[in-house]
């Protein structure tokens, strides 16, 4: 097909060089992007910026049209030279990042293994082990003024402990752990690295052959102390888990079990040892920041919809009495808790453009019907010529909106609202995350009141709920409000 007779999405004005970059309303990604689409009347968009191809998908359906029905063609990644080139932050390994082929086919099997629904409940009670340190935590800030960056930090140092246990056997010994300030710092430096125009390295790539002492350079110096900082996170943790193993004192956990496994390490290579450092350090970081980050978002719901807290406790008691606490095998029993947690993920995704945009690897055709959404997506080659719809070129960006799409006003209805009773309709589909990992902590939280704080003068403080940050993984800002015990503390 000739590029005269080539469809694409609508697109913003575009402009040499920096493309469509003027174009794109200030501001979060995530909001700006649906805003665009709004602007332009589709729930796919193109947009060109320094010589990239992006298409992004702001609705549920062309989402799930476009990545899942055709996952095939959407399964490498867009190379970050800030995190990939050898010379900067050298981690063109990292799990999350792999782009399709042996090395993702590998980190993908092994993950799975022990990943998938059926393996984690072997570790059901790493996480039950975490629940009264962390309600004690909270127990010790009732009535405290400014709450929420101590209620952030007992979060997300809980989230941590139990992650660090799942995949090293290793127990948390302060606040300040050496391993976990690595591992955290870490996992800081990739997010920030893996944001396209954080550096100019991502959109112009000869830089990346600019000498370390030249004017200017300190972004290259900055990724050689991070690159250090990398290896280091890697390879203590996995040295220590190692030590364990071999004077038999070796905790239960994901990565003594791989170590341990004759099978899958009698024959293996230095470089595919390497990849069980990967997988073990992708299991702290993904579980880590996600987990804390979509439980801050859980009290911030809390703080705004008491009616909902109230409906809560009240099926907590109502199932469990009010002096007992859950474990994992009381998911099934607590439904409005289940649909409360997928409400929280919806409203406040932790990811709102997706882990990593995907890459399209093969030419292809989107079909665009009347009503705007993407129905389906065929190969240029797959004999559906005669369909008048939008061609995507191989190489182009896909982003996954996930903000717009869990937002979407065909699928959710009155989105802005908080309601978990949305999901007692089957045909409303769950948004795109792991709600199990925050189940548990999500009840913890329904032990004490998290109200809106109050003022004198009959002037009730009403919290505003904003994004900090334009980065993979988002937080919240620091919003008022206070904790109350629902009934006196015990001993257990």
């Amino acid at each position: 097909m000739s590029k005269v007779s080539e469809r694409h999405p609508p697109s913003p004005t575009s402009f040499p060089i920096v493309g469509s970059l003027f174009s794109i309303p200030p501001g979060m990604a995530h909001i700006a992007y649906m805003k665009l689409g709004k602007q332009l009347k589709s729930d796919i968009i193109s947009l060109k910026l320094f010589g990239y191809d992006f298409v992004v998908l702001n609705s549920f359906r062309a989402a799930a049209d476009t990545l899942d029905k055709r996952s095939s063609i959407y399964s490498d990644r867009l190379s970050m030279p800030m995190v990939q080139d050898p010379t900067l932050f050298n981690w063109g390994n990292q799990s999350a990042l792999l782009g399709y082929g042996d090395l993702w086919r590998s980190h993908r099997r092994m993950l799975n293994n022990w990943l998938n629904a059926r393996a984690v409940t072997q570790f059901h009670p790493i996480q039950e082990q975490h629940i009264q340190p962390l309600l004690r935590q909270l127990v010790r800030l009732v009535d405290d003024p400014q709450p929420f960056e101590k209620v952030k930090h007992s979060i997300f140092i809980n989230a941590a402990s139990s992650v660090l246990k799942l995949a090293y056997g290793y127990t948390l010994q302060e606040d300040n752990d050496k391993i976990f300030e690595m591992i955290h710092h870490t996992n800081k430096h990739l997010l920030m690295a893996g944001t396209f125009t954080n550096f100019l390295v991502n959109v112009l790539p000869p830089l990346s052959y600019v000498p370390h002492w030249f004017p200017g350079a300190g972004w290259k110096r900055t990724a050689y102390r991070w690159r250090i900082l990398k290896e280091q996170a890697l390879s203590i943790p996995y040295e220590w888990t190692k030590a364990q193993i071999a004077s038999g004192t070796a905790e239960p956990s994901i990565l003594s079990t791989l170590l341990q496994n004759l099978t899958l390490t009698s024959h293996m290579k230095e470089d595919e040892r390497e990849n069980l450092k990967e997988v073990a350090h992708v299991i702290v970081a993904a579980g880590t920041d996600t987990t804390s980050t979509a439980l801050v978002a859980f009290v911030a719901a809390m703080v705004l919809n008491p009616d909902v807290q109230l409906k809560a406790q009240k099926e907590l008691d109502t199932v469990l009495g009010p002096t007992s606490l859950p474990t994992m095998s009381d998911r099934e029993r607590l439904p409005y808790m289940r649909k409360l947690i997928q409400e929280v993920l919806r409203w406040q995704p932790v990811a709102p453009t997706g882990v990593q945009p995907f890459i399209v690897s093969k030419r292809c055709k989107i079909i665009s019907h009347e009503n705007g959404y993407a129905s389906q997506l065929f190969l240029m080659h797959a004999g559906k010529m005669n369909y008048e719809g939008y061609d995507i070129r191989k190489g182009t960006v896909v982003i996954g909106n996930v903000w717009a799409i869990t937002r979407d006003e065909k699928i959710y209805k009155d989105p802005e609202a908080f309601d978990p009773d949305r999901f007692q309709d089957p045909t409303v589909p769950y948004a795109p995350a792991f709600e199990a990992s925050i189940h548990y902590d999500s009840i913890t939280a329904c032990y004490v009141y998290v109200l809106k704080e109050e003022r004198t003068g009959w002037r009730e403080i009403i919290p505003d709920i904003e994004n900090i940050s334009n980065a993979i993984v988002m937080e919240l800002k620091p919003f008022e409000f206070e904790l109350k015990l629902r009934s006196p503390p015990t001993d257990n």
